[in-house]
């Protein structure tokens, strides 16, 4: 392309200056608040209620957790709608499991033990080293027995001499 077409087209698609024509209607911006009015409102004519002294809240989904501290938490037992808001923070199950222990009933525990067994199953060389480890571990405190000897053989003596 030459110059001379570049600067046609350029002057072709002129928006605004003299001769142009007025904008009609003007640009209204959405806000985020007024999504949030528009929530407030719904859960207001579903009748939910604030429950006070609620420190955490843990909603576990596959192997992660996402975890809210102190958060605003409503519900409306009719309409089955809890509502959980606050800033959360996504974790691992490993990381957050010794903390959520002590909160668990005797039901959710046979639950957790079926997570357990299936983390387990997606990733069996997992637990495995640290077992070698340990076992490696254990056989370096532990002594060797001394051929031809044995324990009842080493305590008769022990007897023997106390006697």
């Amino acid at each position: 392309m030459d110059r001379e077409k570049l600067m046609k087209m350029a002057s072709a698609v002129r928006t605004g200056g003299k001769g142009s024509v007025r904008r009609k209607k003007k640009a209204i911006h959405k806000t985020t608040t007024t999504d949030d009015k528009r929530l407030q409102s719904t859960l207001k004519r579903i009748g939910v209620n604030a429950i006070p002294a609620i420190e955490e809240v843990n909603i576990f989904k596959d192997d992660m957790v996402i975890q809210f501290l102190n958060p605003k938490v409503q519900a409306s037992i009719a309409a089955n709608t809890w509502v959980v808001s606050g800033a959360p923070q996504t974790k691992k199950l490993q990381d957050i499991l010794p903390q959520v222990l002590s909160h668990l009933g005797p039901d959710n525990l046979d639950n957790l033990k079926k997570l357990a067994e299936q983390i387990q199953k997606q990733a069996p060389g997992a637990g495995a080293p640290a077992a070698d480890a340990a076992a490696q571990d254990d056989d370096d405190d532990v002594p060797d027995l001394v051929p031809g000897e044995t324990f009842e053989a080493a305590a008769e003596e022990g007897k023997a001499a106390a006697s």
